[in-house]
């Protein structure tokens, strides 16, 4: 065997875009984080005994949309549809 045989190497397929998946995204992974985050709050705020609580979970719960709708925003600049949209639903609230 010749000594230039052995260190080439054979070519690489390029990766088809059609035929791989798309990797799940940071912004994707947060969007169904905070979604997930929303509701939780909602249902401690729900469950609590003294308003005043109640007020701070729901603050806390609107935060958590805000977040969720910016990562929705950066996927839709991205070109991806979040999930919760791909129906034509609203996201969730």
């Amino acid at each position: 065997m010749p000594p230039s045989a052995s260190n080439t190497k054979p070519p690489r397929a390029k990766p088809s875009a059609v035929s791989s998946p798309r990797r799940a995204t940071l912004d994707s992974q947060l969007l169904t984080y905070w979604e997930r985050e929303a509701v939780r709050l909602d249902a401690l705020a729900a469950s609590t005994r003294w308003r005043w609580i109640a007020r701070g979970y729901a603050r806390k719960a609107e935060r958590a949309r805000a977040q969720a709708a910016r990562s929705a925003d950066r996927e839709a600049a991205r070109g991806r549809i979040p999930e919760a949209m791909r129906d034509g639903d609203e996201p969730a609230t």
